[in-house]
Parts: C-alpha cells; structure tokens; sequence
C-alpha cells in the first residue's frame, strides 16, 4: 500500500493496538489527532487503550513505566523531542536501568515515541534533535526512521521489544510517500544500503536522507559514484556496515540533523578513526546542525541546519583532498 511517512505511523500504532490488547497508547490530544498520526485511534479502540493524558510528561513517562513493569506495552507519544527534557529522570533512571538494576527480572517494554519540529518557525524551545543525546543513557534503543518503510516496520519492532526504545520522527518526511510492506521485517540495529558506490561514502541520519537523496542525481552528473548508507538504528549502530563502506571508499561524509558537538557524526568519526583508519584516503567530513538554538525567523533557521549546500560543500572538500595540502 501507498503511504506517507505521517500515516505509517498511525498504521504502526493502529496494528499494534489491534494484535496485542497489552499494547496502550498515552498521548497529549491524541483523542483530537492533534499531530495527524493518531486518526481513528480512541474511536477503535476506546479510553482504556488510547489514554488522554495530561500535560505532565515525567508523570506520564513514570506511569507508563509502572505499566510497562506490570506487564503492558505502553506507546508514550510525547509529541515533540523537547518535551523529553521534562521526563529525563524516569527515561534516564527508570526505564533504561530498570533491567539491570533488577537483573532481568523486570524489564520496561515502553516506547517513546517524538518527533523534530526544527523546521517551519517553531523556535528554539521546539526544534531540537536529540537522538545523540540520549545514545549517552546505557539501556535504552534508539531509532531515527527516514523512509515510511522504515517508519512503519521499526515502530511495530519498538513496540514488541522488551526493552525501552526511543523513537524519533522527522516532521520534514510527513508527506513522503512510498510503497510500504506492512509484512516486512526491519531489525532494529541494521542499517540500510541506499546506493552502491566507489567514490565516496555518505551516511546519513534521520531526515537527511531526504536531503541526501535529492543531492544525488547533481552528484552522479558529475560522475561521483556514492555509496549511501541510512543509519536508522542510533543504538544499537550497525557501525559494521559503515566501517565495510568506508574500506572500500576510502571516502566519508557524515550528515546527522543533530548539533554538530556530541553528535551521532562525531561519535561514528570516532570509531572510523580507532577501528578504519588506515582505509582513509581523506579526513572525515561532517553536514550536521550548528551549535546554536534554533532561531524563530525562517531565514536565520535555514542557515543554522543542515542543507544541501552544506553536505555539497563537504562532499567538494573530500573529494578535493590532497595529502599535504596540495589540490
């Protein structure tokens, strides 16, 4: 079937709902549809299941977790990822911990579930992206979907995991659409090879596929052969698949809607450099979000994220690298 990234979510949470009864949602105006992915929900399945909550998300987050312990599969949609700052103690110390703290005797099966608003003039206390942030927290699974595909099958696997998982959504994707295979099986942990290439390696995080994607044709009319990979699993990271890539490349742009400080990018540097190093034929080169808030203007916006122009221009700076300095 033919969905928008919008709709496999609500796809998502409606299957879940429909073949588990221990599957709840709790959601801010999620009875309204208030963010357009939870059409039909509370009318299918009543108030005992989709659960209006109140603005209060540690409340929430630490509700759900006493669910989760008691043997529910609660689905905590907390709307926007700022609002995770407010229920950082019970998704930092209750749900991640919990498993180990009492040696697998319990585990918290909850699944976050957020989304970036950074474009659009939502301003700076809207538009974080902080998948890196919380790949900090031992204990919790995070994933960053960037196709409805993607979005569809790894949200039904959060939702069947026993452990907590972290789902973070992409508001610039909401209507892209593609041919979605509700059977198919996307294991959280893998990432995906999007273009087979020798030139250079692109990996990309989140809602910068998108941009990634539209780069490529002006990339292969240049005769740049990229190998394009879509991380999608921030922890567990497939860090195999990128280290395969960058063997045979030689090449790597790291793009990640994230800070460019603490990011996913600078944390798979890292590794390239401690466990790849010698396949190098350039530095590594990061796309990611400037280290400053998020202004309200549009114009200011756009200059702050991650754009074409900026991956282009990194992309321009590999290639064009010469040991010594020389071009």
């Amino acid at each position: 079937m033919i969905l928008s990234y919008k709709e496999a979510i609500n796809k998502a949470l409606y299957d879940a709902l429909e073949d588990d009864s221990d599957v709840v949602l709790f959601g801010e105006d999620d009875r309204n549809n208030l963010y357009g992915y939870t059409e039909g929900l509370y009318e299918k399945f009543g108030d005992n299941r989709v659960i209006d909550t109140p603005l209060s998300e540690a409340g929430v987050v630490g509700a759900a977790c006493g669910a989760a312990i008691c043997g529910l599969r609660p689905i905590v949609d907390l709307t926007t990822e700022n609002f995770l700052y407010v229920a950082m103690d019970q998704i930092c110390s209750i749900a991640a911990k919990t498993a180990y703290m009492y040696d697998g005797v319990y585990s918290v099966p909850i699944t976050i579930f957020s989304s970036s608003m950074s474009v659009g003039g939502n301003a700076a206390q809207h538009s974080d992206r902080i998948h890196s942030l919380f790949m900090n927290i031992p204990g919790l699974k995070i994933i960053c979907p960037a196709t409805a595909q993607d979005m569809y099958s790894m949200l039904r696997e959060a939702i069947k995991d026993n452990n907590p998982v972290l789902c973070f959504a992409d508001r610039t994707l909401f209507w892209m659409n593609e041919e979605v295979n509700i059977q198919k099986k996307v294991e959280i942990g893998k990432a995906k090879k999007v273009r087979d290439g020798t030139d250079l390696t692109i990996v990309s995080v989140s809602g910068c596929m998108r941009i990634v994607k539209e780069l490529l044709p002006e990339i292969e009319a240049l005769g740049i052969s990229a190998d394009v990979l879509d991380v999608r699993s921030v922890v567990p990271l497939d860090f195999n698949a990128i280290k395969e890539s960058v063997k045979k490349t030689g090449r790597i742009v790291i793009c990640d809607t994230a800070n460019r400080t603490g990011s996913l990018a600078g944390h798979i540097s890292s590794l390239i450099v401690q466990y790849a190093f010698e396949y190098l034929k350039a530095p590594i080169r990061i796309a990611a979000c400037e280290d400053i808030p998020i202004p309200y203007a549009k114009k200011l916006e756009s200059s702050i994220l991650v754009s074409k122009e900026k991956i282009k221009n990194e992309i321009k700076i590999v290639l064009n690298y010469k040991a010594g300095g020389k071009k």
